[in-house]
């Protein structure tokens, strides 16, 4: 049983007496539904035990080939770092760059930096520099993109198979099964209890001390900004910052903290913009350039999605449509709206709004997958004269929209949905 003290919610910033979590169970937000706390069984023990096995099997990932091709004799085959030089050799590195951070050096740095964190504490000994580490993890969780690469290559995998004979490798199922080892390990992770092993500290205060810093609203409750308390989005502590409103560094794991992120709106309208102007030449110019004895053929976005269509295809080709081009548009929209929405102060249905903030959040990175589709192609199909495949501009705008389409809803505040709520009750 979890001991007694205070929950504040990260999505529209109520503060809630902790109950104690259910068995497997999970705590929420009795306004917006966010999930503030869940019940791990043993979490350390676990998450050591799976990041060991995600080591293992991202090592063999990397080292061995995913797929081969063959044609009249001749077979390539291509690991993801081979992929990632063809395209840099075709001058083609910021998509390189993009896959080899996504693919490789993300997945890699959450392994290392969670057993950074859990073998010292196995041990008993406490793990150095603990808070650059544990925010370093939680970046690369963000940008770690192992499941939508399998997709990708799923996909690649049925395009190749009417070009040539396909030869799967050790390396495309030992990603799949990272894939799973990783978002367990991820599940698996319990981070207040982690930090309580770190660094021990006590929780603040009580519900009757927090209702003395505010006068609580019977219909709504108490919101930490009312209180002055801000949630570490690091280490899930709660903190009181100064009465003059000014920043403050978490005590425990210095991660600075504000009532609310800075210049939040200002922000997500840049990345916004940026992404709406990188949007139209994604989808205009060719993604894909093909060279054969017949010709050069290239191929947009969506002429993809009609090839995997015609060619009887049609799941993935609704895959692949859904992910490159209704996904980063949806995103688009979706952002825009919850940008001037909150704006605009709007009370109309925070609880669908927070919605599909989430919405947003969850689907973001499925649109990396059309790139991971080209990058396979473009390492596979190389026989010369024959046959060749380079990466097309437009791969490097639609690189740039999942980029900036993530940005956008990460420096976007779900909490100033609610605070004109706040505003209409003081």
């Amino acid at each position: 049983m979890k001991h007694a003290g205070l929950l504040l919610c990260h999505e529209c910033d109520l503060l809630q007496r902790r109950a104690s979590c259910p068995h497997r169970g999970v705590l929420r937000c009795r306004r917006c539904g966010a999930e503030l706390e869940r019940d791990h069984t043993d979490s350390s023990r676990r998450s050591l035990a799976l990041a060991s096995g995600a080591l293992v099997l991202f090592v063999i990932s990397n080292l061995f080939p995913i797929v081969g091709l063959a044609v009249n004799g001749n077979l390539i085959r291509a690991t993801l770092w081979g992929a990632v030089e063809v395209l840099y050799l075709d001058g083609m590195w910021p998509i390189a760059g993009l896959v080899f951070i996504t693919t490789i050096l993300m997945p890699a740095t959450q392994i290392v930096t969670l057993l950074w964190l859990l073998v010292p504490l196995e041990f008993g000994r406490k793990p150095r520099e603990a808070n650059l580490v544990f925010r370093v993890m939680g970046v690369a969780r963000t940008w770690g993109m192992t499941e939508v690469l399998i997709l990708g290559l799923l996909i690649a995998l049925v395009k190749l198979s009417h070009i040539a004979t396909v030869v799967t490798g050790v390396a495309l199922w030992s990603f799949g099964a990272l894939m799973v080892v990783l978002a367990g390990t991820g599940a698996a992770l319990d981070v207040p209890a982690l930090w309580h092993r770190i660094a021990p500290t006590p929780e603040f205060g009580t519900w009757s001390g927090a209702a003395r810093a505010a006068r609580p609203r019977p219909d709504r409750g108490l919101t930490g900004a009312a209180c002055g308390l801000a949630l570490c989005p690091c280490c899930e502590l709660i903190v009181r910052l100064p009465a003059s409103g000014g920043a403050l560094a978490c005590p425990r794991c210095a991660t600075p903290l504000h009532l609310r992120k800075a210049g939040s709106l200002s922000r997500t309208w840049a990345f916004l913009i940026a992404s709406i102007v990188l949007y139209i030449p994604a989808n205009v110019l060719p993604v894909m350039d093909t060279s054969s004895l017949f010709g050069t053929q290239k191929d947009t976005i969506m002429s993809g999605v009609v090839y995997l269509w015609v060619s009887g295809s049609w799941p993935l080709a609704v895959v692949v449509f859904i992910a490159s081009i209704a996904v980063p548009m949806i995103k688009i929209l979706g952002l825009g709206y919850l940008a001037a929405s909150a704006q605009r102060a709007s009370r109309w249905l925070p609880q669908e709004r927070t919605r599909i903030y989430r919405m947003i959040e969850l689907v973001g990175r499925w649109s990396m997958l059309d790139i991971y589709v080209v990058t396979m192609l473009v390492a596979l199909v190389q026989f010369k004269a024959l046959a060749t495949i380079k990466a097309g501009p437009a791969a490097i705008a639609f690189g740039a929209v999942v980029v900036m389409t993530m940005f956008a809803a990460s420096a976007f505040d779900p909490r100033l949905i609610w605070d004109p709520l706040e505003r209409d009750h003081a």
